[in-house]
């Protein structure tokens, strides 16, 4: 098992957005996130890579074990070098190249060399269709270019695992499908992923386990094939049917 929380749990301004969440996942698992908006699903992925402070919890990465509250400065900067996170809305930067976005985390975050991180950062763009692009900036890609640069540079640091925080929610459906099928590529090659989605169709034939949230709790998770067929829960039931129908 290469991660496992258990009772995470995060409130903004008096208000439970997370009332105790765990979850487990092994490595090489793709594992997909669902439920409606404002179920606290985003809050929950930011808090596994430390963008949020949880209020309480524990999580063991890697056989380590942490207090989710009180981490030291090291200890969070030493997960994310072992994690990436892709943005819904790419978080590039607009002033770089996609080429120097992939490099700039590789030089300045991880110290490598300028020739050894320039190697990485065209075969990881190349990974994902974008090595023709390296030399334009952000406002020169669609949205789904941007993402898929995004996502190269999320994979750059050969992280032992990825959050992807709804990738495609900000794109319409041709450059959603782009960005679809580079995951999917990522997913057949082993990546261990954590995704919060709405694309029913990845969760469905990609994910491995899904997990159903709502009101900053889980209200099922389980088997993808299981929770897609049968699931036990009246509500998952009905989100399932609703989302189909989108």
């Amino acid at each position: 098992m290469i991660l496992s929380v258990n009772d995470v749990r995060k409130s903004f301004d008096g208000a439970q957005i997370l009332r105790g969440i765990s979850l487990s996942v092994n490595k090489g698992d793709v594992v997909a996130i669902l439920g409606p908006s404002g179920s606290g699903k985003t809050t929950f992925l930011r808090c596994l890579n430390y963008l949020e402070i949880a209020d309480s919890g524990r999580m063991t990465f890697s056989g380590i074990d942490y207090d989710m509250h009180s981490l030291a400065k090291k200890e969070i900067a030493a997960i994310r070098k072992r994690t990436g996170f892709v943005f819904q809305s790419f978080n590039l930067f607009r002033n770089k190249t996609a080429l120097e976005n992939v490099t700039e985390g590789l030089v300045i975050a991880r110290k490598m060399d300028k020739k050894e991180a320039r190697e990485i950062a065209e075969a990881t763009l190349r990974k994902v269709g974008m090595l023709d692009w390296a030399s334009h900036y952000p406002s020169e890609l669609s949205g789904g270019q941007q993402q898929r640069v995004a996502i190269a540079r999320a994979i750059a640091t050969d992280p032992e695992i990825v959050y992807f925080d709804e990738p495609t929610s900000a794109l319409d459906p041709e450059l959603a499908g782009e960005v679809l099928s580079v995951m999917r590529m990522l997913a057949e090659e082993g990546m261990t992923m954590v995704v919060v989605t709405h694309a029913m169709d990845f969760a469905r034939n990609v994910s491995k386990h899904v997990v159903f949230m709502e009101n900053g709790v889980v209200v099922e998770q389980g088997e993808t094939e299981r929770i897609f067929s049968c699931p036990e829960q009246d509500r998952t039931r009905e989100f399932l049917r609703l989302e189909e129908k989108l």
